[in-house]
């Protein structure tokens, strides 16, 4: 853990007492940050001078922006000004983590790169997030989350035989990657506790992207197998899909034998088990097409409602396809506080998205709105040391 007293201290969290620098951008590096912030980091947000701008503020001010940098304190600081770039320096000798998602190029240039800060302080843990890696061919490029989708594989297997590629209705390679690099700088400071040293943990948008096809990558990696689009059916275990109801669709996975028994049963349908096509799963998998339409000419009488209680009964994992207001409708998503309130001056009392980590005995709440453009500027130089003169000629000179 850090020396450095945190500037804001917070109830002990799992990362109380640790000072992070984020000069992300987007959605993945400050998906890490967010993790951070929420356990506890003092997380100080480095921005440049902006005079904003109507479509800048607009971001700013909506629910994402909002959603992904609470918890934090920011600061207006020109990187490009030796003015500036001096009172960053001081900053990284107080911090203990430093997250960025610029291209390799733009860290160069400003004197920032990893060789660059670890002179100033060898115990910094320096995390990164690139499009498709820190060296290599794409090493230059910049990365987006659908360019990932798309090289990663996943659209490959998104979407039904025959439609042609389809992207994932979130940013997952965006997401991810935020979130590994969140745990690799976890890691990286508890090997700091026993080394005294820092280390550059980075990943990527492709990285990441490629893990997460961990079951048809594998099958590749093994057997040679190109996996293709299945839809809304699970690639080999029959039946797992979506199936038709009276007041919609829902999920049903009744793919073992022992499950697919107990299926039969539940929808009153015996004489399924004795069919010698469905009766394996290798079968149910080649004849999936009518097994699935047979499936929902039975659900498609009742409500997905009721089908969840009588599969709940059979042990067999169903629940309902759910609408944005339908997930915080769920007793089950109140019940685990997945929408964390927050007073904001924007939104007056609203909610967010909380995280999805519980620990034990801790609180899990929001404990700060997302702060204004350089709202903590002055209070986070006058914690490293510089006067209210030298601040004074900071702003003249535009590195703050």
């Amino acid at each position: 853990m850090s020396e450095n007293a945190a500037v804001q201290p917070s109830p002990h969290l799992p990362l109380s007492g640790i000072i992070v620098l984020d000069l992300t951008l987007a959605r993945a590096g400050p998906t890490c940050v967010r993790h951070l912030a929420d356990w506890g980091a003092d997380v100080i947000r480095v921005e440049p001078p902006s005079t904003g701008g109507e479509d800048v503020v607009g971001r700013r001010n909506g629910s994402d922006f909002q959603n992904l940098h609470r918890n934090k304190r920011a600061i207006q600081l020109n990187l490009k000004t030796e003015e500036g770039y001096k009172v960053f320096m001081k900053l990284v000798e107080k911090a203990d983590v430093l997250v960025e998602n610029m291209r390799a190029p733009v860290k160069g240039r400003l004197k920032i790169a990893y060789d660059d800060l670890k002179k100033v302080n060898p115990r910094l843990v320096y995390g990164s997030i690139s499009g498709f890696g820190q060296t290599g061919p794409y090493s230059q490029r910049g990365g987006v989350d659908q360019i990932a989708q798309g090289m990663g594989g996943l659209q490959s297997v998104t979407g039904e035989a025959g439609r042609g590629p389809m992207r994932v209705g979130i940013p997952i390679s965006d997401l991810c990657s935020g979130s590994f690099l969140a745990m690799g700088i976890s890691m990286a400071l508890f090997d700091r506790s026993r080394t005294g040293e820092g280390r550059w943990v980075h990943t990527s948008l492709l990285e990441s992207q490629i893990f997460l096809m961990d079951f048809q990558a594998s099958r590749y990696l093994v057997r040679g197998e190109v996996p293709g689009q299945t839809g809304n059916d699970h690639p080999t275990f029959t039946p797992t899909g979506v199936f038709k109801t009276s007041d919609g669709y829902m999920n049903i996975a009744a793919s073992s034998g022992r499950l697919w028994e107990r299926f039969c049963d539940a929808v009153e349908k015996p004489e399924w088990k004795a069919d010698p096509k469905w009766s394996t799963a290798v079968g149910r998998t080649q004849d999936r097409p009518a097994l699935n339409a047979a499936i929902s000419e039975v659900t498609k009488h009742k409500p997905a409602a009721h089908w969840v209680e009588v599969f709940e009964a059979a042990g067999i994992p169903a629940g309902p396809i759910n609408t944005m207001d339908k997930v915080f409708a769920d007793p089950q998503v109140k019940h685990i506080g997945m929408a964390a309130p927050l007073k904001t001056k924007l939104f007056g009392d609203t909610k967010f998205v909380a995280s999805p980590l519980n620990f034990h005995g801790m609180p899990r709440k929001l404990r700060c709105e997302t702060p204004e453009p350089g709202q903590h500027t002055n209070e986070v130089l006058n914690w490293i040391g510089v006067s209210a003169d030298d601040q004074a000629k900071l702003k003249a000179a535009g590195a703050i």
